[in-house]
């Protein structure tokens, strides 16, 4: 092997400062958080509209759901990977997410239509638009830093409150529009949150429209792939993976996705290897270390998603909503715990990481993800003593447990989530940076089809019940708690194959 190392990466423009990081930084931001308001103001409605229009309301039902839910999910992070190399080798990034956002909001005007194979073929068209949109949206943030430039973490923190303002936003007014339309059947108002998610998808793409010109060229395509007709190619492509998707969520079910996601995962790491040997030993270490935590981010991922599935059953059917005056809490409101709670912490999380760093004491990569499988392990403790003791006669626990799980596992998300994204841009081979980065999402897809496997099994064929979330939730706890011990111990080895990479 040859121990020369990367090749310089293209120069960084110098960019205006906007309290303290490049102003394309704040545009990005803006972008991501419309997006993310489409995305998170569907995520809370999908098992349940699914129950509610196609199994008449019937616990039965949950179980598909969970597992239709995990596959979409799943599904909508592993197409990062094609998405990824679509705009580092044929039309660039910029018209990558141009274009993702585009089909998208296509996708989420579908879904409002009440036909099981018109909402299938919906969620496959959101499935394949995400996968061009959201790994280069996360790219170009990495792109607008030299390497190097201790900014950066902190930069893809504050981008992640930019996810997590429209995650709060979302579940807030599409939830009220749920619950306020009282006149209608339930999975008739689910509709409204279906076309109020796509209009602000329509408006994340307007946003990156107008503002793309403050990236100065950085993300527009390279000389070898300015020529329009390959946009016209790509599309042809997706209109041809829309019908796959749906295949492999209505047919192939859940089970043969996490073989299929698996292999894929497997020939990512092979791909990413073998540039990394190109390169030089240091490379290859790194890209070793990178496919060791994106091991552990599956973990992470699989449980807490159960945020979209198990918990969304918990709180409709076993959490005591009636707060005062007789006010029930909207079950979609829970969804907005969690970006609430990074809002609030995300600034201290970020100024933490740069007052220990310079202090040197900031914790290295393996060892924030640590405290992350962590601190999601301690939200599945606060519903363990819950559905353990405080059960009440009518078989309903708190409201507290559930929202305090939220806000312990999002202190555990800060810790691991916007560190693996900025990770992964520092630790990838220059040349695959979008295909790393679409290998981070689909360790996270195959986290997500894994949590629907799993909160179908506490479901099982009748429902949740009290005595299956508590074994459920116990199991998870478990193995989050063990992962999150045997990778403070192994952190050195992780540190060592960095190479001085922080």
């Amino acid at each position: 092997m040859s121990q020369t190392t990367n090749a310089p990466a293209p120069s960084v423009p110098d960019y205006p400062q906007t309290l303290g990081h490049p102003r394309p930084l704040w545009m990005l931001f803006m972008t991501e958080f419309w997006e993310r308001f489409a995305f998170y103001g569907i995520r809370w409605a999908l098992t349940l509209y699914i129950v509610a229009e196609f199994f008449n309301g019937e616990a039965s039902g949950q179980a598909f759901a969970s597992r239709t839910y995990g596959a979409y999910l799943a599904l909508v992070y592993a197409t990062a990977v094609f998405g990824g190399y679509v705009a580092d080798k044929i039309i660039g990034y910029q018209r990558s997410i141009l274009l993702g956002a585009s089909v998208m909001a296509v996708g989420l005007f579908m879904i409002m239509l009440p036909n099981e194979q018109v909402f299938l073929v919906g969620l496959a068209t959101i499935i394949v638009g995400n996968g061009l949109f959201k790994p280069n949206i996360s790219s170009m943030v990495g792109q607008l830093y030299e390497q190097g430039d201790s900014r950066r973490d902190r930069g893809f923190t504050l981008f992640y409150m930019g996810i997590n303002g429209g995650a709060l936003i979302a579940p807030l007014l599409t939830g009220w529009l749920a619950s306020h339309f009282t006149d209608t059947p339930m999975q008739q108002n689910y509709k409204l949150v279906f076309g109020a998610s796509g209009v602000g998808m329509l408006i994340s793409l307007m946003w990156f429209w107008f503002g793309r010109r403050q990236l100065q060229g950085v993300g527009r395509p390279a000389p070898d792939q300015a020529n329009r007709m390959r946009v016209v190619y790509v599309l042809l492509g997706m209109l041809v993976a829309i019908p796959v998707f749906y295949l492999l969520m209505a047919k192939a079910g859940a089970v043969v996705l996490q073989w299929l996601l698996t292999a894929l995962f497997v020939g990512v790491g092979v791909m990413l290897v073998i540039e990394a040997v190109r390169t030089g030993r240091v490379q290859v270490h790194r890209v070793i270390a990178m496919l060791i935590i994106f091991a552990f981010n599956v973990l992470f991922w699989m449980f807490f998603e159960q945020a979209g599935s198990s918990f969304n059953f918990l709180a409709q059917n076993i959490v005591n909503r009636n707060m005062f005056g007789g006010w029930e809490f909207p079950v979609g409101w829970f969804q907005s715990v969690n970006p609430v709670a990074i809002v609030v912490l995300a600034p201290i999380v970020s100024l933490a990481w740069g007052f220990l760093d310079k202090r040197r004491m900031e914790p290295s990569i393996p060892r924030k993800f640590g405290l992350g499988l962590l601190g999601n392990a301690l939200g599945f403790v606060v519903l363990m003593y819950a559905l353990d003791e405080l059960v009440s006669s009518d078989g309903l626990i708190p409201f507290w447990p559930l929202a305090l799980c939220y806000v312990l596992q999002t202190a555990g998300e800060l810790c691991l989530s916007p560190i693996g994204l900025s990770m992964t841009t520092k630790l990838a081979p220059t040349r695959l940076v979008g295909l790393a980065m679409g290998g981070w999402f689909l360790s996270t897809a195959i986290g997500n089809n894994l949590s629907g496997l799993f909160a179908g099994h506490i479901s099982g064929e009748s429902g949740m019940t009290v005595a299956s979330a508590l074994s459920g939730f116990t199991f998870s706890f478990y193995l989050l708690a063990g992962a999150g011990v045997l990778l403070f111990l192994i952190a050195p080895l992780i540190n060592r194959l960095m190479h001085g990479v922080k």
